[in-house]
């Protein structure tokens, strides 16, 4: 991997991912930077500064995650519930490089806790759910993880050692400010690899090959990650620059995607009996339904 060229007047670091893979050291990656896309999904609703940060580190990683799928119709949904939490509910998913999502608070209890609450009164006792379903083959692989730790990255690298059992380094980073809010991420895993039979290498934590990249990758700053003038490609060559052999690939462009319509809840009612949908309908017979994603509301009439 050489050095990437400077960014070129007019071109943004925003809403891309690049995929890379260190062959030598069985190891992959992904870095990911959110900008445009970030605030619109951001201000679908007046989140207080906390909600705002937290909803924004959980689209940095589903947009990270989702890039794993090589399913193109495949979806990755990341749902955080907890029992009397004050977010009762955060919710994010990816699908064909669209991203969305959506957080549900108690904004008095927030109101109570002052400017900079920690991950735990945020949520209190909860769990981290991270679902991965395959269109192509219509199978669902799901994990589900306590919400433990200082951040959601630190719960998403348990889903990866828990229910995968993948040695994985997760880093994120918000800034939010009058220009605006940004985030970015990074993403590095020791690839399965081993024979039936035989221990295999993605289940040693200690393997000289994860420990290296690991080191390298957590050397990453918060600053680089959300700096818009720092490529993903040159923020890949800084972290591995020494090593013989990085291949790198440009993803998706990401978008914010709310796949919700008339036809689509048109189509989701009819699946109730009509003497429900009966109970649903407002003195004009129309039933509003509401879309926490997108904050719209869409009228379906009998």
């Amino acid at each position: 991997m050489s050095a990437p060229a400077p960014i070129a007047e007019g071109q943004t670091g925003f809403d891309r991912v690049l995929s890379f893979t260190i062959p030598e050291r069985n190891a992959r990656g992904r870095v990911v930077r959110l900008g445009p896309v970030l605030e619109t999904i951001l201000s679908a609703h007046d989140y207080p500064p906390p909600i705002k940060h937290v909803l924004a580190e959980a689209l940095v990683l589903t947009a990270l995650l989702g890039s794993l799928l090589k399913d193109e119709e495949g979806q990755l949904t990341m749902q955080a519930q907890t029992e009397s939490g004050i977010v009762d509910l955060l919710v994010c998913d990816y699908r064909a490089g669209e991203v969305r999502g959506y957080v549900r608070h108690d904004a008095e209890r927030l109101a109570a806790l002052g400017a900079n609450p920690s991950l735990t009164a945020l949520f209190g006792q909860g769990y981290l759910a991270i679902t991965f379903d395959l269109a192509t083959t219509d199978q669902r692989y799901q994990g589900i993880v306590p919400l433990e730790g200082d951040s959601l990255s630190q719960a998403v690298e348990s889903y990866f050692l828990q229910s995968e059992q993948i040695p994985t380094l997760a880093r994120v980073a918000v800034r939010s400010d009058g220009q605006g809010c940004v985030g970015g991420g990074l993403l590095v895993q020791h690839l399965p690899e081993g024979e039936e039979g035989r221990e295999r290498l993605h289940v040693q934590l200690d393997h000289p090959e994860w420990e290296h990249v690991a080191a390298l990758a957590g050397s990453i700053r918060h600053d680089e990650l959300v700096d818009p003038d720092l490529s993903l490609e040159m923020l890949a060559w800084r972290l591995f620059h020494e090593e013989s052999e990085v291949r790198v690939q440009a993803g998706k462009a990401l978008s914010r995607g709310c796949r919700c319509s008339v036809a689509h809840f048109a189509a989701v009612l009819g699946r109730f009996p009509e003497s429900e949908r009966v109970d649903m309908r407002n003195e004009a017979g129309v039933i509003v339904v509401d879309c926490e994603f997108c904050s719209r509301l869409f009228e379906i009439t009998a």
